[in-house]
């Protein structure tokens, strides 16, 4: 009864910890433009780019905190190219009840895990399709507004069932689990997530000093 009493003290005490570590990695970090994408293969984290698209960051994030999301379907996801989700119908032609977003094209290049907004011949018709980058995709760059990048997780979205062909389409496809605003979790998060803050890139880095026991 002691000893299982001791080790359950000792559990409080590295959850704690862990807790503690956690808060004090991110004290500086607005967990709001965070978000966790949930697929069968595992957690994947967002950075978002408010300062870049203020208006589809906004959109996604109410979509987000309405559990728009959670189900949806990765109906076109096409080999070497991109991952794309976000429409009720899963036929790639709908969209949320909210109006569709004048366009907020940026100079974010389409690199590996970039997200951007997926729209019609129309630049102003993006609504709430989104598709994620496998990898550099350039001739999209200022023709589709990029709202975010997956920096923690990458492999769970190469995991992403493919689509047959140019077309994408795809028989039997993943889903998103859950969708949600980190700060709006209580989910353990022992990442530095300081390091994804957009504009940190080109912030002095701190030298680390070997560490002696």
């Amino acid at each position: 009864m002691f000893q299982r009493l001791i080790a359950g003290f000792v559990i409080l005490l590295l959850s704690a910890g862990h807790a503690g570590a956690e808060r004090e990695m991110n004290k500086n970090v607005n967990l709001d433009n965070f978000l966790y994408l949930d697929t069968k293969y595992g957690r994947s984290i967002i950075v978002l780019y408010p300062k870049k698209a203020p208006k589809h960051v906004e959109r996604v994030k109410k979509l987000v905190r309405e559990g728009f999301y959670d189900g949806l379907l990765f109906h076109r996801v096409i080999e070497g190219f991109m991952a794309q989700t976000g429409d009720p119908t899963g036929t790639g032609t709908g969209g949320s009840d909210y109006p569709d977003l004048p366009a907020e094209f940026n100079d974010i290049s389409y690199n590996r895990g970039v997200i951007g907004a997926a729209r019609t011949s129309n630049p102003n018709s993006a609504n709430s399709q989104f598709f994620i980058t496998f990898q550099a995709s350039h001739f999209l760059n200022r023709q589709y507004t990029v709202w975010g990048r997956v920096v923690h997780g990458m492999e769970f979205i190469d995991k992403i069932k493919r689509g047959r062909g140019q077309s994408g389409t795809v028989d039997e496809p993943d889903k998103i689990v859950s969708m949600r605003v980190v700060a709006d979790s209580n989910d353990p998060l022992l990442i530095d997530l300081q390091n994804f803050v957009p504009g940190f890139e080109n912030a002095p880095r701190k030298k680390r000093l070997p560490r002696i026991d």
